[in-house]
């Protein structure tokens, strides 16, 4: 299994260590930047005698040594700026996703991609379009993290284990992600029977303005832990064809009643990519938001295509 990860800045160097230690392929790491992928796939390599582990990575400045990949993560991109929404750096991405996703369609045509350039969801959709790839093979990581984080902030609300926490979001990666808390459950039990409709909205505002908030704190850059580890889940349930629900942006084509338009909602993944969209019974309000975002999706999609 060749897995290759293009951007080696922060999400994708520590993306391509979290798959070369879990042991799911062989993993290349690719950056424009000359001796930038190379010099951080010769530190991963020396960490393997002291993991007692035996991966292999290599970096390379090369995009052709991707040829024959059979998953392609695509990190490359400029990080977001204190202040800056995601929708600014949309642009100069399309630019860098354009190149990207050309050459993929050139040297890897029967990979599964997964698109973690911001904006997100313009940039999957966009990819789409470029490619021409079949929807179930092209997606994005963005509200499996979104989700990690709702569950991280309700836990820390009751003090208890993550793992004792159920929940999930759907809709667009940042401002427009939707938090859906009476889908939450604590060991099983419904989040309202823990907490007041006051602070679940809280939590909910919190969860949205999660990623701003680490971008605020660190100055420059943005989240690469939860990022990375999203992003290693996605590629351990493909390469384990586990068939697990998960939080992705697809291609929605009737879905939700959403039609040629990628947004995040819940999937069975596996070996071959997605295998279906669980359709959720959302209520009026929740539907017309998701609605709404997809449209915006699409809008600006159109606009880097025209």
């Amino acid at each position: 299994m060749k897995i290759t990860v293009i951007g080696a800045g922060n999400v994708g160097s520590l993306t391509a260590m979290r798959i070369a230690q879990d042991g799911l392929g062989d993993v290349l790491l690719i950056d424009i930047v000359k001796g930038l992928a190379h010099g951080k796939a010769l530190d991963l390599e020396d960490a393997r005698p002291l993991l007692k582990h035996n991966y292999n990575i290599r970096g390379s400045d090369d995009i052709a040594q991707l040829k024959d990949s059979d998953i392609v993560v695509v990190t490359a991109g400029l990080a977001r700026k204190p202040g800056m929404s995601r929708e600014e750096l949309l642009a100069k991405n399309a630019q860098i996703l354009k190149g990207v996703c050309l050459n993929i369609k050139e040297l890897a045509r029967n990979a599964i991609v997964i698109i973690v350039t911001n904006p997100l969801d313009i940039m999957t959709f966009y990819a789409l379009k470029i490619t021409g790839f079949k929807p179930g093979r092209l997606f994005g990581m963005g509200i499996s993290l979104d989700t990690a984080r709702f569950i991280n902030l309700i836990a820390g609300e009751l003090n208890l284990p993550v793992t004792d926490i159920e929940a999930l979001v759907i809709g667009a990666h940042g401002e427009g992600m939707l938090p859906l808390p009476a889908l939450a459950k604590v060991k099983g039990v419904a989040l309202d029977e823990f907490i007041g409709d006051d602070k679940i909205g809280v939590l909910v505002s919190r969860t949205v303005a999660r990623g701003a908030e680490i971008v605020a704190n660190l100055g420059t850059g943005s989240a690469f832990f939860a990022p990375s580890a999203a992003i290693a889940a996605i590629v351990k349930t493909i390469v384990k064809d586990e068939k697990r629900i998960i939080g992705l942006c697809s291609y929605l084509n009737g879905e939700y009643g959403i039609k040629n338009s990628c947004i995040g909602v819940p999937c069975r993944l596996g070996k071959n990519g997605i295998e279906q969209i669980i359709q959720l019974d959302l209520s009026p309000e929740e539907k017309n938001r998701l609605t709404k975002s997809a449209q915006l999706v699409a809008a600006a999609a159109a606009q880097l295509l025209a």
